[in-house]
């Protein structure tokens, strides 16, 4: 059982854990050593145990709020999979149905022929009166 020295508040402590545990202990006393160092700034020196308390408690109070935004998030989490879990099992809509008008061929080709016509008409009416482009 490997012993790890930790520091917080100024004061190193010796502590004991289990083998492959020691970045875990590490990455904890971090945290309590940074709550320590935002109470010693705005407080000043303090005696040890009350130290470690109230660094604890400020760490405890961050963990519930993280707590509850947690079960917050887990239960929009779970909303938006029962809402997903309905959509999917929603049976497929009906094909809407789109009718596009189709002109049939010959019907085209008339028409054009009938424009092709009504230009010629035009353009002899045009040169009949006269108003032709002369240039």
């Amino acid at each position: 059982m490997p012993d790890v020295k930790i520091t917080i508040g100024g004061r190193s402590y010796e502590v004991a854990c289990q083998d492959g545990e020691e970045h875990f202990l590490q990455s904890a006393a971090a945290l309590l050593e940074n709550e320590a160092s935002v109470l010693s700034s705005q407080i000043g020196r303090m005696p040890e145990a009350r130290m470690l308390l109230m660094s604890g408690l400020m760490l405890a109070d961050k963990t519930a709020g993280m707590d509850e935004k947690l079960r917050s998030l887990e239960s929009k989490l779970s909303a938006q999979e029962t809402l997903i879990e309905e959509l999917r099992s929603r049976p497929a809509p009906e094909p809407e149905r789109v009718e596009v008008p189709v002109v049939p061929r010959g019907v085209t080709d008339s028409l054009a022929e009938l424009a092709a016509r009504s230009e010629a008409m035009a353009s002899a009416i045009e040169d009949r009166l006269g108003l032709s482009d002369e240039t």
